[in-house]
């Protein structure tokens, strides 16, 4: 681990450790009180899926146009980070909208084509695992896949009349709100960047054991 991710690391325990105090001093919503600021980590989470599944796109661009094999690694990394932070996702958006809407889920635009994108990414990570000789260039076809349906995701709120916010719900929000939503929005940035870096780093490595282990077999 280089002295930059040491640093990375650090920083954003110490935000994440943070985080809670500086949600806190937020003021409560008007109709929806303190459940409302499960927010300040869905939001974030959200964004960090759909960066994700964005990176996974264009690395698998790289791979099956470009011929780069290293960008396999990114493909692999940056997809289960689309099944984390697509699951934390998922969770923490029911919760929000059990006070928000009275229920737990329903079928609109936003919420069915998230949970589809999740499942492209879940596919992907068992394809990865489990496809065998030729699973690197199908499984990049399904992230390039992942990748065209997150502009859907992005404007299904805008696009068609839905229960999920608009995107214009961000630059609405109170003054004493919009600084504990962008410390978290940070600290989730750059727990995301720090762990991609780390995951591909790591399946760099692992692909080269691998081919150490054929040559040694050959």
């Amino acid at each position: 681990m280089t002295r930059s991710t040491v640093v990375m690391l650090a920083l954003a325990a110490g935000m994440f450790a943070m985080a809670p105090f500086v949600i806190d001093a937020a003021p409560n919503e008007a109709t929806m009180g303190l459940v409302y600021k499960i927010y300040f980590f869905h939001m974030p989470s959200a964004w960090m899926f759909l960066t994700a599944a964005v990176v996974a796109g264009v690395a698998s661009f790289r791979l099956l146009f470009l011929k780069r094999p290293r960008a396999e690694h990114w493909v692999t990394a940056a997809a289960e980070l689309a099944v984390l932070f697509g699951a934390f996702t998922l969770v923490t958006g029911p919760l929000w909208a059990r006070k928000a809407w009275g229920v737990w889920w329903v079928w609109d635009a936003r919420l069915t084509s998230s949970l589809m994108l999740f499942m492209i990414f879940v596919a992907y990570t068992l394809l990865k695992k489990y496809g065998g000789p030729g699973s690197d260039k199908l499984g990049a076809g399904l992230a390039l896949f992942g990748m065209a349906n997150v502009p859907f995701v992005y404007w299904s709120v805008n696009v068609w009349r839905t229960l999920h916010p608009k995107t214009s719900v961000i630059p609405s929000l109170e003054p004493g709100m919009r600084g504990p939503f962008w410390f978290c929005f940070l600290a989730f940035m750059l727990l995301f960047t720090l762990v991609l870096i780390l995951r591909t780093d790591l399946e760099k490595r692992r692909s080269e054991l691998d081919a150490l282990y054929l040559a040694e077999e050959g």
